[in-house]
């Protein structure tokens, strides 16, 4: 069953404010992101005021390198901005794949972890880490850092191509058949995680309880340059199937006779949620809630055109990870708390709300 998204129901004074709104939106949500990267950039368990900041950047003269503006420059060019960028694209990568996928289903409930693809890469990567730790796995031991997001994105693909082997005949897929494959999948790999949580020494516990939950820990420049090419393919690919997706919400016949070719168009969804939620995930582990508040919140507020709904959520996607990032590192500083936890707690209610609120029994 899907549910029309594309309708606006707000009143001529709300629509025109939210047409006035929707011609700043994504300038405005550039500069929250860089304001929220800049805060990112000072606060951690190395606190860099900003009066420190432009030397360690390299954006102010410096005459005498001290060893303050040194260890500043170490931490930022090291650790934190690869961290900042890898996380703005994981979550600029999640919250694009959401927007696509509630547009293909034609339901704003939909999300990539709804079809499995974020479940099938969590298993590979669970099975990853415990294979590399017993005796079989030990030849293997040392790419365990390596191994693990390759596993991941492996896995995300593979179930990809189960669910569209499964949901395609004669040259059709059907949606409603993916979506169910997609339930049974997940129910699949999650008691595989179970049965491989079970079996589990206690380190390797930790490391998967770790990494279900998501984090952002372990990003490199190697890691952020992993997803830039993938997230330069998928605004490209977000402008080419906009128009496709906007008619889409009338059904797939009115499509077909708007001009648009629906069978290529549900290929190509599917392929950049997949590569799109593999690759974040790979990098990320699973970070569930971005994917169905971003899009959603963004359509409440810019209206349902894909032309703007895509890159905006690419934006408040990449805000979101940034801050709840920054926010996880800090709270519980010098340790760090998983994301997943934060956007977990943020989106679940933010979510509920906008339901409660759309259905009059709440208002934000």
């Amino acid at each position: 069953m899907s549910v029309a998204i594309g309708t606006d129901s707000r009143s001529p004074r709300r629509a025109g404010a939210g047409r006035r709104f929707t011609s700043i939106a994504i300038p405005l949500l550039l500069v929250i992101l860089a304001a929220t990267a800049i805060v990112a950039l000072t606060v951690g368990a190395a606190g860099i005021p900003l009066s420190r900041l432009p030397a360690a950047l390299g954006l102010a003269a410096n005459t005498t390198a001290d060893a303050v503006t040194t260890r500043d420059q170490l931490v930022l060019w090291s650790i934190r901005i690869p961290r900042i960028a890898a996380t703005a694209m994981v979550g600029g990568l999640l919250a694009a794949a959401g927007a696509i996928m509630q547009g293909l289903f034609r339901n704003p409930l939909a999300d990539p972890a709804l079809v499995g693809v974020s479940s099938g890469g969590a298993f590979a990567a669970a099975s990853a880490i415990v294979f590399t730790d017993s005796r079989f796995g030990e030849t293997l031991r040392f790419l365990q850092t390596e191994l693990l997001p390759l596993a991941a994105f492996a896995g995300s693909l593979v179930t990809t191509a189960i669910l569209y082997g499964i949901s395609s005949r004669a040259g059709r897929t059907s949606i409603a058949i993916f979506l169910l494959a997609g339930v049974a999948i997940t129910a699949i790999t999650n008691a595989g995680i179970g049965l491989l949580v079970f079996i589990a020494d206690d380190r390797q516990l930790r490391d998967i309880t770790f990494w279900l939950l998501g984090s952002m820990s372990g990003a490199t420049w190697t890691k952020a340059a992993v997803l830039a090419p993938i997230l330069i393919i998928g605004l490209g690919a977000c402008a080419y199937i906009a128009r496709g997706l906007d008619l889409l919400v009338l059904g797939e016949a009115d499509a077909f006779h708007g001009g648009v070719d629906v069978e290529r168009l549900k290929r190509i969804s599917i392929v950049m949620v997949s590569a799109m939620t593999g690759v974040a995930v790979s990098i990320s582990g699973v970070i569930g809630f971005v994917g169905i508040v971003v899009p959603h919140l963004l359509r409440l507020v810019i209206g349902p055109a894909h032309r703007l709904l895509l890159p905006a959520s690419v934006l408040l996607g990449a805000i979101l990870m940034v801050g709840a990032d920054t926010l996880a590192r800090t709270i519980v500083a010098p340790a760090e708390m998983p994301i997943g936890i934060l956007t977990a707690a943020v989106g679940a209610p933010v979510f509920l709300g906008i339901l409660l609120r759309q259905r009059g029994l709440a208002s934000l």
